[in-house]
């Protein structure tokens, strides 16, 4: 173990990260380190692996909760296998189909109203009169894929 084992300095190097970085994810239970004799932090080579996936699940928005939630159904004893990263991605697919949908929906929809600059209210996919998509949830309704024949009618209209 004592020659695959990286110091806290290497895997920053490894990773871009700071030290200060490193640590945090450490107390977070994101990554995992052995202690030599001298206490000091040594992570296995598999470690560089989860800071790239944590890494790249931060970039796309996912919370720390979320990743931390992933990485506990990887295996602790050992570097996670091919099956085992396949696994956890398979899980993922359908949240992040979700989120590249929003943030598509997003694009496009800010891209038509914002970016047009014909200010015409009536035909605006965000247009919505009284509030009426409030009895439809919290939150930007049409951008999170609502549309305006699902509203509830109001005493008012």
């Amino acid at each position: 173990m004592a020659e695959q084992a990286l110091s806290i300095g290497e895997v920053a190097r490894r990773t871009g990260l700071a030290t200060s970085a490193i640590r945090f994810y450490e107390a977070r239970g994101l990554v995992h380190a052995l202690r030599s004799d001298s206490g000091q932090r040594r992570f296995r080579r598999d470690v560089l692996r989860r800071i790239a996936f944590i890494r790249v699940a931060q970039r796309v928005g996912l919370s720390l909760e979320e990743i931390a939630e992933a990485l506990a159904g990887l295996p602790s004893e050992r570097a996670p296998s091919r099956r085992d990263w396949a696994r956890l991605s398979a899980g993922w697919r359908a949240r992040l189909d979700e989120r590249i949908g929003l943030l598509e929906g997003l694009r496009d929809g800010l891209t038509s109203c914002i970016g047009c600059g014909c200010l015409s209210l009536s035909t605006c996919r965000l247009y919505n009169p009284e509030d009426r998509a409030a009895s439809l949830g919290s939150g930007p309704r049409f951008l999170l894929g609502d549309a305006s024949d699902q509203f509830v009618p109001t005493a008012r209209g």
